[in-house]
C-alpha cells in the first residue's frame, strides 16, 4: 500500500508537466475546438450530421474571410468597424449592378456577372481607401474613422435597396458558383482556403507583409528603417475592405439576393473576435492569420452548439463577449510578463 501511495504523487507530477507541454505544442485554442466539438458529439447526434457540418464549414469560411483582413489592420496597429457594413454594401451593389447589367446586355450572362463582381469588389476597395487614406494621411484614429464609415456605408446599402431584398441576377452566378458544391463541399469553403493560403504568403514572404508587423510593433521604428508607413497602411484597409466584399458577394451568391441585412455588427464584432482569440495583439506587431482560421471556426462551433442547446440568441452575444474579454486579459497579462523578463 505504502508503494502505490508514494508513486501516485510522482504520477501526478510527471502528469502535470506532459499535460502542459502538450497543451503548449498544440495551443490552447485547439484544445478548447476539440473538447466543444467532443462534448457536442456527445451530447447532440445532430452535431456531426452531414448537413449540420457543411453549414459550420461554409459559415465558418464566410467569418475567416473578413477575419484575415481584420487581422492584417489590427496588426498595423488600427481597426477595422466597418467590415460588416462593407458585406452588406458589396452584397447590393453587386446584385443591382448585375440586375442594371441584364438590361443594358440581354443574354450576356458571363458579362453580367463581370459587372457585378468587378463593383461588389470594387465597393469594398472604395471604403477601404477611405478608410486608410483618412487612418495614414489625416492622421485620424482608425477606431473613429472606420466607425464613421461603417455608419455611412450601412445607410447607403439601406438607401440602395429601400430594406427590400435586390434580385435579377443571373441564375447561373447562384446555381453554378454561390450553391455549387465540389467533391461534396461549397465554392466558399475553397475560396476561404485559397485566401487563406494568400495571406499566409504575403505575411511570410512579401514585403508587404513584413512592413505591416513591422508599422503595428514599432511606426517610428519603421520609419527609420526606412519602411513607407502611409501607403502599407492604405494598403492593410484596402485589404480588409476587398475581403469583406468578396465575403458579401459570396453570401449574395449563396442566397440569391442582395441584402442590407448582410454583415452587420455581428459579423464586425465577431471577425475582431476571431482575431483576438487567434492570437492577434491589439497592441499590433503580432498575430497570423492561419491561427486566426481557427479562431473563426471555433466561433462558428460554438455559435452552433449554442443554437443546438436551445441557448436564448439574446444570451449568445455575452458568450461572445466573455470570450473576447478573456482573451483580450490573456493578451495584456501576457505582454507584461514579457516587460518584466
Amino acid at each position: 500500500m505504502s508503494a502505490h501511495a508514494s508513486s501516485s504523487p510522482a504520477t501526478g507530477a510527471v502528469a502535470l508537466p506532459f499535460a502542459r507541454s502538450l497543451l503548449g505544442r498544440i495551443g490552447f485554442l485547439p484544445a478548447l475546438l476539440l473538447l466543444v466539438v467532443a462534448g457536442m458529439s456527445a451530447v447532440d447526434p445532430q452535431f456531426y450530421g452531414p448537413i449540420n457540418i457543411l453549414n459550420i464549414l461554409r459559415n465558418a469560411a464566410f467569418l475567416t474571410i473578413v477575419a484575415c483582413g481584420q487581422a492584417m489592420v489590427i496588426i498595423a496597429g488600427g481597426f477595422d468597424l466597418s467590415v460588416g457594413a462593407v458585406v452588406a454594401l458589396a452584397s447590393v451593389v453587386t446584385a443591382k449592378a448585375m440586375a442594371m447589367a441584364a438590361v443594358a446586355f440581354p443574354g450576356n450572362e458571363p458579362l453580367i456577372i463581370a459587372c457585378g463582381v468587378v463593383a461588389g469588389l470594387g465597393s469594398g476597395v472604395i471604403v477601404g481607401l477611405i478608410n486608410g487614406l483618412c487612418v495614414a494621411r489625416l492622421k485620424v484614429s482608425g477606431f473613429v474613422v472606420t466607425l464613421g464609415t461603417m455608419s455611412a456605408t450601412a445607410g447607403v446599402a439601406l438607401m440602395i435597396t429601400s430594406g427590400i431584398p435586390v434580385y435579377g441576377m443571373p441564375q447561373s452566378f447562384v446555381r453554378d458558383f454561390g450553391r455549387a458544391q465540389f467533391f461534396g463541399l461549397p465554392t466558399a469553403i475553397y475560396l476561404a482556403l485559397a485566401v487563406l493560403l494568400v495571406m499566409v504568403f504575403v505575411q511570410r514572404r512579401t514585403l508587404f507583409g513584413r512592413y505591416v508587423y513591422a508599422i503595428g510593433g514599432n511606426a517610428d521604428a519603421a520609419v527609420v528603417s526606412g519602411v513607407g508607413i502611409k501607403r502599407h497602411l492604405v494598403g492593410a484597409y484596402v485589404l480588409s475592405g476587398l475581403l469583406a466584399a468578396l465575403t458579401g458577394l459570396l453570401l449574395t451568391a449563396q442566397v440569391g439576393s442582395g441584402q442590407a441585412s448582410f454583415g452587420g455588427d455581428r459579423m464586425m464584432l465577431q471577425s475582431i473576435a476571431a482575431a483576438v482569440i487567434g492570437g492577434v495583439s491589439l497592441r499590433g506587431g503580432i498575430g497570423r492569420v492561419e491561427i486566426v482560421a481557427v479562431s473563426a471556426l471555433f466561433l462558428t462551433i460554438l455559435g452552433n452548439a449554442l443554437n443546438l442547446l436551445h441557448i436564448d440568441s439574446r444570451l449568445q452575444p455575452v458568450f461572445l463577449g466573455v470570450i473576447m474579454v478573456v482573451a483580450v486579459a490573456l493578451d495584456e497579462l501576457g505582454q507584461r510578463r514579457k516587460t518584466r523578463v
